[in-house]
């Protein structure tokens, strides 16, 4: 079973996963422990990484075509490929001086580039991938240093489109050297698109997934994949929900001498085995109050499915907190009421939202837990039309219920054979 504290502190599975040394590897030189700024700082090592290797291809192709006549191309990658590896440690000093420093890096060197082979190169079209890439890295909330690193971006490709040599400054007749500089800067261009798309979209999908697990300890997971797709207002009708109350009988006197760590020592491992519990018989967790669980199953309008499921829980609960050490001197007693019938169920409330159930199901089923005995499992007669098939009951007969006056109801006591 998933548990909160195991949850936010481990990975989440996604559908890529990153060799643990590729992972240290984009890690390098982050100290910041904000999640967004972790995630766009490993954008701008990922966008190094890819600008050293994109200008590997460049130095070795002009350094076999011809290394003399290109000297001071090959000694301007050099430097391209030794300083972007330098960049991660600017991240001390600043959540995007490292994203700045790359960016105006890759923008005056190729500008440079450019007016060193001409623009028949083609090799202007990386500027058409340069704002995309600091959009990653800065991230949707710097829009305005994106804005202005755009129209910088912009202007420069104008200026080289009008103002630089078609053939270049340096070896101006190799029309050869331009062909193939064209196809690999497109080629260059598509593959760094590639690249940094795929890791944020990665990096996206593992902060969705996250999310998403984090709202399903907290409901059911139809309605938490419903807030993620975007529903803001969450309200169903339920027509048969099989409502569960459950209370610890003396709680209150064993804790009141208790330490704080004690009580809530007790009280967590004993939700958790509940937690456990419903999880394993398909019953959705609706809240604790205090020393009492509430539970619910039938919301995906299986009646009986959802009856015979709490129904099973109640008895395993009974179980467990037999199973529990005394609290304080006092060995506790669990007392469970379980109805059946229709209810509204829903997402309310804004910073701190919940999934919480209404109407006569939760009403009923809280009654009868109110006037069941310690120890004894009390159902009203709608949960035994539905449920018996599958468990055997002990008629109470007429029992007075505050709101409800005599009404008949039963002990559940256990599951059928073979049912």
């Amino acid at each position: 079973m998933t548990r909160l504290r195991d949850l936010v502190s481990r990975p989440v599975k996604s559908g890529v996963r990153l060799p643990l040394w590729v992972d240290r590897i984009l890690s390098v030189g982050i100290v910041s422990t904000d999640p967004d700024v972790v995630r766009r700082q490993r954008c701008v090592n990922v966008a190094a990484l890819a600008t050293v290797g994109n200008t590997i291809s460049h130095l070795v192709m002009l350094a076999l075509h011809n290394f003399r006549g290109l000297l001071v191309l090959n000694i301007y990658n050099v430097f391209m490929i030794v300083l972007p590896l330098l960049l991660p440690r600017l991240h001390r000093y600043g959540e995007d001086v490292g994203a700045v420093a790359l960016a105006f890096l890759v923008l005056c060197g190729h500008t440079f580039v450019v007016f060193c082979l001409g623009t028949s190169s083609d090799l202007q079209v990386y500027y058409t991938i340069f704002p995309s890439g600091i959009l990653l890295l800065l991230g949707v909330q710097h829009w305005r240093g994106f804005l202005v690193f755009f129209l910088v971006c912009l202007v420069v490709l104008l200026l080289a489109l009008t103002l630089m040599p078609v053939e270049g400054w340096l070896i101006p007749e190799d029309d050869k050297l331009r062909d193939a500089l064209s196809s690999q800067a497109y080629v260059n261009a598509m593959v760094i698109n590639a690249v940094m798309v795929f890791y944020a979209l990665t990096a996206l999908h593992r902060a969705d997934q996250l999310n998403l697990a984090l709202i399903e300890t907290m409901m059911p997971r139809p309605i938490a994949e419903r807030l993620k797709s975007g529903e803001d207002h969450i309200a169903d009708r339920v027509e048969m929900l099989t409502v569960m109350f459950a209370d610890l009988v003396g709680f209150t006197q064993a804790a009141h001498a208790l330490a704080p760590e004690d009580v809530v020592d007790f009280l967590d491992r004993l939700v958790r085995g509940c937690d456990a519990l419903s999880q394993r018989y398909g019953v959705d967790k609706i809240k604790t109050i205090g020393d009492n669980y509430m539970a619910a199953a039938g919301f995906s309008g299986c009646p009986m499915k959802g009856a015979a499921a709490v129904g099973r829980l109640a008895l395993a609960m009974m179980e467990l907190i037999g199973e529990q050490p005394p609290l304080g001197g006092h060995k506790l007693r669990m007392r469970i009421g379980i109805h059946c019938g229709p209810a509204t169920a829903g997402v309310i409330g804004d910073t701190r939202f919940s999934y919480d159930i209404w109407g006569d199901a939760v009403n009923t089923a809280s009654r009868m837990e109110s006037h069941s005995e310690p120890g004894r499992i009390h159902v009203s007669e709608a949960f035994r039309r539905l449920a018996a098939d599958r468990f055997e009951f002990e008629e109470r007969g007429a029992t007075d219920i505050k709101s409800l006056g005599a009404t008949r109801t039963f002990f559940l006591v256990a599951p059928r054979e073979n049912a």
